[in-house]
């Protein structure tokens, strides 16, 4: 695979798990569920608002 489809696939991956995450966090149960989900994604460096 080139290196272009790589960097392409890979940004493709983290925006879906980024959405993802967004989605669960607009979706949480409790605000504590919302923090909790928050910090696993600042965690992981994979989420900002």
């Amino acid at each position: 695979m080139s290196r272009l489809a790589k960097a392409f696939r890979s940004h493709r991956e983290l925006s879906r798990t980024r959405r993802e995450f967004s989605r669960a966090i607009d979706h949480a149960a409790t605000p504590a569920m919302r923090d909790e989900l928050i910090m696993i994604a600042q965690r992981q460096g994979g989420y900002s608002r």
